[in-house]
């Protein structure tokens, strides 16, 4: 397996409060190969978000690495992390974040624009990825008019819409009840199946226990893996 499409090495995140300096990930190493599904986990104070933050270029590390598809982050410029950010994460939040008066194809054109995708192509490749999740018949629908899960499900789609390498997921049930829930992890089961890599911020392992691979926090710092292997590595040994 090739070092994977996301690779942390010793990473670790101080905060300054005041004076005092307060750690929260401690030498946090771990990679996610292509076509994974990988489920990180553990308690609130953790340290998932600030993990979450540093793996989708939102944050930066106090020291350590992080490589996305063989390229090390912390050797780019900010306006460099924002195009890569843009292009090949996709984030998909616990409260949707859509905009209101906006219709869910309008939602999901946005991070077009800001690649600078014509208006033409980004209807198309909106409406594709609304179609990828089962929501073409909503198109112009405002967020209001749907449910929760189809906001999500615009959510999703809007995060494919770029044909990201990763799709990052913080809590993507958390707002949800159970059973629409479920519909949604199937999904994201769905897009693993064709090759899509997953990597989902939980502290549910209802959640977790969907995905091919559970890495572990505890009080910043990894305390396990467990799970299949990589497909790549699993393939390669095959």
């Amino acid at each position: 397996m090739s070092d994977g499409i996301v690779r942390l090495a010793a990473v670790s995140r101080t905060f300054r409060m005041g004076d005092v300096n307060v750690p929260v990930l401690h030498d946090v190493t771990f990679a996610v190969g292509e076509g994974e599904s990988v489920a990180v986990v553990g308690p609130s104070g953790s340290g998932k978000s600030s993990l979450m933050n540093l793996i989708g270029l939102l944050d930066r590390p106090s020291s350590g690495r992080i490589f996305l598809e063989g390229v090390e982050t912390g050797r780019l410029s900010a306006d460099r992390c924002a195009r890569l950010r843009n292009r090949r994460i996709g984030f998909v939040f616990q409260a949707y974040n859509l905009l209101p008066r906006h219709s869910a194809l309008d939602n999901v054109q946005l991070p077009l624009i800001y690649a600078g995708v014509g208006r033409a192509e980004r209807r198309r490749r909106a409406e594709r990825a609304l179609d990828s999740v089962g929501l073409a018949h909503r198109a112009e629908h405002l967020p209001t008019r749907l449910s929760g899960g189809e906001q999500q499900r615009v959510a999703i789609a809007r995060a494919l819409v770029t044909d990201p390498g990763i799709l990052l997921a913080d809590e993507p049930t958390g707002a949800l009840d159970s059973r629409t829930g479920s519909d949604i992890l199937g999904l994201f089961q769905a897009l693993n199946a064709t090759g899509r890599t997953i990597l989902i911020i939980t502290h549910d392992m209802s959640v977790a226990a969907g995905c091919g691979r559970i890495v572990r926090l505890q009080d910043g710092r990894v305390v396990s893996e467990d799970g299949t292997a990589p497909r790549a590595m699993a393939e390669a040994s095959a």
